[in-house]
């Protein structure tokens, strides 16, 4: 099992998320986050006063998968939030030891 953790901009969520119901991953979680990478922000106007935006909104996905479409989900995932354009985001893969469904009892790939 692998936990994918993705940042990517608000506005593509609908389309990630379509994405990835297609290859058949039920379940995500979903952050509102704020931050900043290489784009270092920007500056905006404001009643006539200029001022920098230093935290940008960006949206957390976090997928718990078995290594069997981890490779599927990072592609899917990534061409649906691409724009090609500074900011697009990051994706995250870690070894996930052990998931457990507290309704059942049900532990491992069976949990998810």
């Amino acid at each position: 099992m692998k936990l994918i953790v993705a940042i990517i901009k608000p506005f593509k969520l609908d389309e990630v998320r379509e994405a990835l119901s297609a290859i058949g991953i039920q379940g995500m979680t979903l952050t509102e986050v704020k931050g900043f990478g290489r784009q270092k922000g920007h500056t905006e106007l404001y009643r006539g006063a200029e001022y920098t935006v230093d935290f940008l909104p960006k949206i957390r996905l976090e997928l718990a998968i078995g290594d069997e479409l981890v490779e599927q989900a990072i592609e899917v995932l990534c061409a649906a939030a691409h724009t090609g354009k500074i900011g697009d985001g990051k994706v995250f893969v870690t070894p996930l030891e052990q998931a457990i469904r507290i309704r059942t009892g049900e532990e491992g790939v069976d949990a998810l």
